[in-house]
């Protein structure tokens, strides 16, 4: 799929350090390296950037379904995490299960080479 680094590379997407993977046909993978910043007291990936990698995988493949045109918005995300990160790089697939016409349900896993680290279901409402 190709669409403008602008509509796809938000400044807060940047901000964190992500790196698109790929992107089309309702799949987006969005990479997030374990930089200084994004670790937590205990020294692990911050839930916080972790959530954010999958809020942003999860609007692109919203995105990548009903156009880069519209815009949509997180009526809810869940996460459940499995296994804290120390280091490396994690991978963040959001696939769109059910793409309605006003709601899109996306599911995403977050990976670090074969060990799974989080889970995630999300509805997203087209604006």
């Amino acid at each position: 799929m190709d669409v403008p680094a602008g509509l796809v590379e938000s400044a807060f997407f940047k901000l964190l350090g992500c790196r698109l993977h790929s992107l089309g046909d309702g799949v987006a993978q969005v990479a997030l390296g374990l930089e200084p910043p994004l670790r937590n007291r205990g020294n692990k990936l911050h839930g916080g950037a972790l959530f954010s990698l999958v809020d942003i995988a999860m609007g692109l493949a919203c995105s990548s379904v009903h156009g880069f045109d519209q815009q949509s918005a997180t009526i809810e995300c869940k996460i459940n995490y499995i296994r804290a990160v120390s280091d490396g790089e994690v991978l963040c697939t959001a696939r769109v299960i059910h793409p309605g016409r006003r709601t899109l349900v996306v599911e995403a896993e977050v990976m670090q080479g074969d060990k799974l680290v989080a889970k995630a279901q999300g509805t997203f409402a087209v604006l």
